[in-house]
């Protein structure tokens, strides 16, 4: 298939930006809530992702235009506001993002947190400065992403779960949490995430009515990626708490690792968050500038230059003031209306002829799309 490297690269850039240290922690904390029945919530969120991926994918590769400019032909300005809240979230959550890459390299090297930062930082802009970057980043995401499926697999294998019982509560489960469930979803494909891999197809050229099954597999592809890791990850905090060992909550998930495996095991979690942050900080920075580009002939000239200065930017304010929690819990709950007010807007345009053509969306896709919209607005306003 000629466009695969870059089908299989938006799926990767998709799920790798997914997970991030966030990911991590959360999949750890909520397993050690619910046990075995943490696998029903997987699966009810994985159909729920799928549901809102496709919509959005579908849609915006449909309207070839990024999503921005959708919202802008659908309502003057609504576009601005969409990339406004894509950016401000993408760049605090980075900063996040920057900070689990410089504890990666700390568990690993012994080096200072921020030292770490600064030098994973360097090796993000590098992507950006390559003349292919495309390319890089596309094969970058899918390396690192394969890396972290083999590692935690290792981990699942010594941590001996009790796979028949977690299979059993995947489909019949003891007890079941709401709010488990969608913040599984809007940490898959909340804020930035969802439209890191549909941003990528179109650079890539992949778009129109014609391209929609590569367009459905590509889609598919990044949330069963997600999904994979956070089962593995689910399996491996799930056997290392029935042996009895205590999650510690300072570091939920380095303490699964230590627990299963020792030392290596220690390690191991170095190289996984690792590698689910330097990703994140390429995904987050790509698809946040990518809100930018077609507002401005500035922008598009000077995008690759934005990326490394919005990378720069989320390096510098971790170095001086460390991981700013509050700027970063304001933003979660932002974050929580982003997918509602994007996946609501892209379900309009979806019936939208003058912007559509002759293409008919999907009524049941609607349908699961409107359910999302609902279900996570309702948690969001919530939150205040």
């Amino acid at each position: 298939m000629k466009n695969k490297g870059a089908i299989t690269g938006a799926a990767f850039l998709m799920a790798t930006s997914a997970i991030g240290p966030g990911f991590l922690t959360q999949t750890t904390i909520f397993t050690e809530k619910l046990l075995a029945s943490f696998g029903f919530v997987i699966l009810l969120s994985i159909l729920l992702d799928i549901a809102t991926q496709l919509n959005i994918w579908r849609v915006v590769a449909v309207g070839n235009k990024r999503a921005q400019d959708l919202a802008n032909d659908l309502l003057p300005g609504l576009g601005y506001l969409l990339a406004f809240l894509i950016v401000i979230g993408g760049l605090a959550f980075n900063i996040g993002n920057v900070a689990g890459a410089g504890l990666g390299l700390e568990v690993l090297f012994g080096l200072d947190v921020k030292t770490g930062a600064i030098i994973s930082a360097i090796i993000a802009i590098g992507i950006f400065l390559s003349k292919e970057a495309g390319k890089v980043m596309d094969t970058f995401a899918q390396i690192l992403g394969f890396l972290m499926i083999f590692l935690i697999i290792y981990v699942v294998f010594v941590a001996k779960p009790p796979i028949f019982e977690a299979l059993q509560h995947t489909i019949v489960p003891q007890k079941f949490d709401a709010l488990a469930t969608i913040t599984l979803v809007g940490g898959t494909v909340g804020g930035y995430i969802t439209f890191a891999g549909v941003h990528r197809l179109i650079d890539a050229g992949i778009s129109g009515v014609d391209k929609l099954p590569e367009v459905n597999q590509s889609a598919t592809k990044g949330i069963l990626v997600t999904a994979v890791v956070r089962y593995l990850l689910f399996l491996a905090s799930l056997g290392v708490i029935m042996m009895g060992f205590s999650i510690d909550k300072e570091n939920p998930a380095a303490s699964v690792f230590q627990s299963a495996a020792g030392n290596i095991g220690y390690k191991i979690f170095g190289v996984i968050i690792w590698c689910a942050a330097i990703t994140s900080v390429v995904g987050a920075a790509y698809t946040s500038v990518s809100f930018l580009r077609t507002f401005h002939p500035f922008f598009e000239k000077y995008y690759r230059t934005i990326i490394i200065g919005f990378i720069i930017f989320s390096t510098i304010v971790f170095v001086l003031i460390g991981k700013p929690a509050s700027i970063l819990v304001w933003v979660s709950t932002l974050n929580g209306f982003i997918l509602p007010i994007g996946l609501a807007i892209i379900l309009i345009v979806s019936r939208q002829s003058k912007l559509m053509g002759n293409y008919k969306h999907p009524v049941l896709l609607q349908m699961l799309g409107w359910l999302v919209v609902g279900s996570m607005l309702s948690m969001a306003i919530n939150a205040f």
